[in-house]
């Protein structure tokens, strides 16, 4: 065999490998209640859950506790089936966290706890189209 033959097959035998070990990694999107569930049974892989922080009837934002030193935080996630939860994060609160739209946890309940890995936002776009109303003199 030439080595030209020998490394083509190294390079795609590394590529599916690649792809093996990421898509043993994936995680799947649930609600609270099936990501209980999960837990319940024992699956303990990390999963999303999407929704948005939980407000008050004047629209501000309740729930959410900051650790003393400010290291970490929790915070009231309401998902897509209005089911509630409080999440906690062991790390300081991301810029911009109270301004997002939307909100995907990633993480696993441990001990009737929702436990975040990872914390993604979905924020207000700066580029959304708005109407501009021109009077003429």
């Amino acid at each position: 065999m030439k080595k030209s033959h020998i490394f083509g097959i190294v390079v795609i035998a590394a590529a599916i490998m690649v792809i093996i070990s990421t898509a043993g990694d994936a995680s799947i999107y649930v609600g609270f209640a099936e990501a209980k569930e999960m837990a319940h049974e024992g699956d303990s892989k990390k999963i999303h859950v999407v929704g948005q922080l939980k407000k008050d009837a004047q629209g501000e934002i309740v729930g959410i506790q900051d650790s003393p030193n400010k290291l970490a935080f929790s915070f009231i996630l309401v998902d897509n089936n209005n089911e509630e939860q409080r999440v906690y994060f062991n790390e300081p609160m991301p810029a911009d966290f109270l301004r997002s739209e939307q909100v995907v946890v990633v993480g696993n309940f441990q001990n009737d706890h929702f436990l975040a890995s990872k914390i993604l936002m979905k924020c207000p776009s700066k580029y959304q189209e708005e109407t501009i109303e021109v009077n003429d003199v």
